[in-house]
């Protein structure tokens, strides 16, 4: 299925890179390609691409982004806490 402009949907890729997958010993890629009326090198490079950033398609860029993001922002203020209880702890030796 392909989306506007001419481009494959992420769904039906998938649905050709898992076809390709489940054929292999049995048939060959250019089969299933032809079968679903896509370039044996585009299937080849889809297969890549799933296999190389394989979490990424489950959760997509942008989850992946932001949960990076959110990691980030909690280690910086598990440092602060870190030092502002360094800072108290110091405080109450000098009393």
């Amino acid at each position: 299925m392909k989306g506007s402009g001419g481009r494959y949907t992420a769904a039906f890729k998938f649905q050709v890179v898992l076809e390709a997958l489940k054929a292999e010993g049995k048939g060959t890629e250019a089969q299933v390609a032809r079968a679903y009326g896509v370039h044996p090198v585009t299937l080849a490079k889809w297969k890549r691409h799933f296999f190389e950033d394989g979490p990424e398609i489950f959760g997509g860029k942008e989850e992946v982004k932001a949960c990076e993001k959110r990691i980030g922002e909690l280690e910086r203020m598990l440092g602060q806490k870190e030092v502002e209880i360094a800072l108290l702890k110091n405080l109450l030796r000098e009393r």
